[in-house]
């Protein structure tokens, strides 16, 4: 696999654009650019992703005590329009634990976004969870559907079946206060290393963020 990210790069985003990032980024930054952001964007830029617990890290996870099951507003049904923005994610930890990466995927209509960010030490279940994170982060508007594709059956398990988290239960919980925070939100489960587009793109960020 190529070491180097790729960062894609969109032009000319519509009025109901869902995708949009700045028009300055940092050297060393890894998201993908657009230009021509107009109000209705969907998806947010890092000026305003630097919220509150934007990325989790080993370092503030608490291991015990368990959250309840996630808002009912996940369990819609996996309906895809034109308005509905597609989100594939996956993490990868070499040695788990070991360095962390994540790899995000995003598209909507013609536009489409990626997110390759390294996390530092980490195991591959935070990396999974920090990756759908760092997806709901990006994303502005919260009156789209949504439908966020996982290959992580303990990912989907934490966030839509009810599992009790014994261990990063900070990183959970903020997880399910961005999901309350959409109108229309499913999780579906993918299967890894099929062939899968959109999966097989967030598995190459996710790994090659390991080795920035």
């Amino acid at each position: 696999m190529p070491e180097k990210n790729t960062i894609a790069i969109t032009n000319n985003l519509l009025e109901n654009n869902a995708i949009a990032t700045p028009s300055n980024l940092l050297e060393k930054n890894s998201i993908a650019t657009t230009s021509n952001l107009l109000e209705n964007n969907a998806i947010a830029t890092p000026s305003n992703l630097l919220e509150k617990n934007s990325i989790a890290t080993t370092n503030n996870l608490p291991e015990k005590n368990s959250i309840a099951p996630p808002a009912s507003n996940i369990k819609g049904k996996n309906n895809i329009s034109e308005n509905t923005i597609i989100i594939y994610t996956d993490g990868a930890s070499s040695g788990n634990p070991g360095p962390g990466g994540i790899g995000v995927y995003l598209k909507f209509r013609e536009h489409e976004k990626e997110i390759s960010e390294s996390i530092g030490h980490t195991t591959n279940n935070i990396a999974e969870l920090t990756a759908i994170q760092r997806a709901l982060l990006e994303l502005k508007r919260h009156d789209l559907p949504v439908r966020l594709y996982t290959d992580s059956s303990y990912a989907l398990g934490i966030l839509t079946k009810g599992w009790k988290a014994s261990k990063n239960q900070e990183l959970v919980a903020d997880i399910r206060k961005l999901i309350g925070k959409f109108k229309d939100i499913r999780f579906i489960k993918t299967k890894g290393h099929a062939g899968i587009e959109g999966n097989e793109r967030a598995d190459t960020l996710a790994t090659r963020a390991i080795k920035k």
